[in-house]
């Protein structure tokens, strides 16, 4: 549709003198660049396209987004300016016949991934009419950010909804736990009766491996429980070098028995981290089962911490099956395990502690070749950084 400025103007060109006709152009070109300089710092993809389908104007921030530069698609159709897109398919009708609004939500990885919301608009020729269109405009928008908010809102739910299935399976286990404890309790008055003294003893010692065995059970549902509810890190000076060599010290025994070798690189001074010393120790603790786990004929479990100006970093590499290419986007959903003794929240709960120390986690994998599961944790003396400027979008020349 032609501007009511412009429309006048045509309307009164043969009027006009010579240098009226001037300032009017004068001004035109003023709008012209206004308007383009406008259309270029946008954050937001524009792609026009004519009746036949051929661009006629992109705007940089295409480029941004998917990859392809606006001068590289002038006067190109659609499939030739950007053929990693399946324009019939996402529009589900022919790109030379615009005739109606389009939205769709895409996927893209180059040249960062990103998922972009689609939309396309049609351009009517004459204002008011239905069918005689002149192309269309496609505008592209980064939602991302959008993407992530959401999806971190729904784990808070089913965390949620798992914290207080837990609890409620803690509550009904915990009762007959405390009912074992005082049985145990009586038994061990009754031995004092027991006039067989090797009987007395063997009958002792059972009922010292009971309470044992439940006392280790009351603990670990009290550790499950502390590990789901969402609390804030009770933080104290930590040496974290020192907090994983005592939760390979108290895992010794299991990963003798797998005949897993533990090879450790850790540098002589490592930065003291303000940590919740119990949750670190049980991101620790999960990390080396799974790893252990994971190589069930045995094979090597290589631990290294490295040091940057900004964060600690460690790196627990083991030499197993690795994950499933299928499987890898699911690692931190509740209940997801491809182990027949896992209960799939070992990697959810490292995930939230880390987060909650202010870090995050990285997992590199390869099928057959093992997994490498990276520890980020901030240093406490380096709480702010500079970050290097984006570059400001080049304004566009003003055309006369």
């Amino acid at each position: 549709m032609k501007s009511g400025f412009l429309d006048q103007l045509l309307r009164r060109i043969d009027r006009i003198d010579p240098g009226s006709l001037q300032t009017h152009f004068l001004r035109l070109a003023r709008e012209k660049g206004l308007l383009e300089t406008i259309l270029q710092t946008i954050r937001e993809g524009l792609i026009v396209v004519d009746g036949k389908g051929n661009v006629t104007y992109a705007n940089e921030a295409v480029a941004r987004l998917i990859g392809y530069s606006a001068e590289s698609m002038i006067n190109r159709t659609l499939d030739e300016a950007v053929p990693s897109l399946d324009w019939e398919g996402l529009m589900g009708l022919d790109p030379e016949a615009w005739t109606q609004m389009v939205n769709r939500e895409i996927e893209v990885t180059y040249p960062e991934h990103r998922f972009l919301e689609f939309y396309v608009v049609p351009l009517q020729v004459v204002e008011g009419a239905e069918d005689d269109v002149d192309g269309a405009l496609i505008l592209l928008r980064d939602v991302t950010g959008d993407r992530a908010r959401q999806e971190s809102t729904v784990e808070s739910k089913r965390l949620e909804a798992i914290t207080l299935l837990a609890a409620g399976v803690a509550h009904e286990i915990g009762n007959p736990l405390n009912s074992l404890h005082i049985h145990m309790q009586l038994m061990e008055r009754e031995l004092e009766d027991i006039e067989d003294g090797d009987l007395k003893q063997s009958l002792r010692e059972l009922v010292e491996v009971s309470h044992n065995e439940i006392s280790r059970l009351d603990q670990i549902i009290h550790s499950f429980l502390r590990a789901l509810r969402p609390s804030q890190p009770k933080r104290e000076p930590v040496r974290v070098e020192k907090l994983l060599k005592e939760t390979l010290k108290s895992m010794e025994r299991e990963i003798e028995d797998r005949g897993v070798w533990v090879e450790t690189d850790i540098p002589k001074t490592v930065p003291i981290l303000s940590l919740d010393k119990g949750q670190m120790q049980q991101a620790f603790y999960n990390l080396l089962r799974n790893a252990v786990q994971a190589m069930s004929d045995g094979g090597l479990l290589r631990i290294e911490i490295r040091i940057t100006d900004s964060d600690v970093l460690l790196s627990f590499r083991d030499s197993g099956s690795g994950i499933k290419p299928e499987d890898l986007g699911a690692v931190f959903e509740p209940f997801h395990t491809t182990k027949q003794e896992g209960t799939g929240l070992g990697l959810m709960i490292v995930q939230r502690i880390l987060r909650d120390h202010g870090g995050q986690i990285e997992i590199e994998t390869r099928p057959e070749k093992g997994t490498t599961v990276t520890l980020v944790l901030p240093r406490d003396d380096r709480r702010i950084r500079l970050l290097n400027a984006s570059p400001a979008p080049a304004a566009p020349e003003e055309s006369a």
